[in-house]
């Protein structure tokens, strides 16, 4: 099995458990602390990876170290450790973190412009592209691209919306060259 659907399957079963006890907010904040200092510290796997630390000293460093996140949280680090699934971890993070902003009817979108956006222009293109794919409102990263040249590109999921100069341009390039080609 993918470690993809394993972590998937975590995500799940944590959010769940979250639903259940009315924690998913808390869940989320906590699971996004655990992402960050995961990234930052690959020795953390690394530590949890290696053979010659037993699994009690393993269980015992993740039990010290998030103490102060919520015992579901942690038993299900144990868990992971315990199954020697250590690796999935971030994964499973962001399909939570996925999961969470479905339902609330949220979005991950990238927005590439020529300069950075100020926050009331992503409000704005937040509040006029949701609609259009179903959702309440959009998460915008904005990516610099000067090869843009002008206007936006905004991709939200699979969906690209293209309303840069480049690709227009592009477009009339492709138009011009199939009216040649007939």
């Amino acid at each position: 099995m993918s470690q993809s659907i394993i972590a998937k399957r975590y995500a799940d079963a944590l959010f769940q458990l979250g639903k259940e006890k009315a924690k998913l907010e808390q869940f989320e904040s906590e699971l996004v602390t655990l992402r960050d200092v995961f990234r930052g510290n690959k020795e953390i796997i690394s530590f949890l990876n290696h053979p010659r630390f037993s699994m009690e000293q393993k269980k015992k460093f993740v039990s010290d170290s998030f103490q102060s996140f919520s015992a579901e949280i942690v038993n299900t680090l144990k868990l992971l450790v315990e199954r020697h699934r250590e690796e999935i971890i971030v994964d499973m993070i962001g399909f939570y973190i996925e999961m969470m902003n479905d339902a609330k009817g949220i979005a991950d979108a990238d927005v590439y412009s020529v300069r950075e956006l100020s926050e009331a222009e992503k409000q704005r293109i937040s509040e006029t592209f949701a609609p259009k794919v179903g959702k309440q409102s959009l998460n915008l990263t904005n990516i610099v691209d000067p090869s843009i040249l002008g206007g936006l590109r905004l991709r939200v999921g699979n969906r690209i919306f293209d309303g840069s100069v480049s690709g227009k341009l592009r477009r009339i390039e492709r138009k011009l060259v199939s009216a040649n080609n007939r």
